[in-house]
C-alpha cells in the first residue's frame, strides 16, 4: 500500500470527518486538502462557519500532510496545534491546505490555510502552526 491509499483509508474511518461531511480533495507529498460544506449544523449563532469545525478540516489536513512524508508504518499525532482565525467563515465550503515546513525525525512542523469559498473566490479565513510527532502504527 502507497502512502496516499493509507491516507485515503485513514481518513474514511474518521467517524468525525465523516460527521461533518469533510472530504479529502488532494494529497500529494508535503500537501493535502481538505474541503467541508458548510451546512446550517456548521454554523455558529450569527451564521458563519464554526470555528470548531475550521480547526478540525486544518488539524486534520496538517497532519495527513506530515504523514505523507513518514514511512508506511508510521503515524503521526498532532503535539500542538495554535490557530489565528482571520475572518468570520461566510462561504459555502471550508477549504483547508495542509502542508509540511519541516520534517525531522522526532518533531513535525506544519501549517494549514484555511480558505472560506463562494462561487467566486476563495478567502483566507484562518491559518494555523502546529508540531506533529511521528509515531509507530498500532497493529
Amino acid at each position: 500500500m502507497d502512502i496516499s491509499n493509507k491516507i485515503t483509508q485513514s481518513f474514511e474511518s474518521q467517524a468525525f470527518m465523516s460527521t461533518i461531511g469533510a472530504k479529502l480533495d488532494l494529497v500529494e507529498e508535503g500537501k493535502v486538502i481538505i474541503s467541508v460544506e458548510l451546512k446550517p449544523s456548521l454554523m455558529q449563532q450569527h451564521g458563519f462557519g464554526h470555528a470548531g469545525v475550521t480547526f478540525s478540516i486544518g488539524d486534520s489536513a496538517a497532519g495527513y500532510a506530515a504523514l505523507t512524508k513518514m514511512g508506511i508504518h508510521q503515524e503521526v499525532l498532532t503535539s500542538e496545534m495554535k490557530i489565528h482565525l482571520l475572518s468570520p467563515a461566510d462561504g459555502k465550503m471550508l477549504k483547508a491546505v495542509g502542508s509540511v515546513l519541516k520534517a525531522g525525525r522526532r518533531l513535525v512542523v506544519v501549517q494549514s490555510d484555511i480558505y472560506s469559498v463562494n462561487e467566486k473566490n476563495e478567502k483566507l479565513v484562518a491559518t494555523m502552526l502546529g508540531t506533529m510527532v511521528p509515531s509507530i502504527a498500532a497493529i
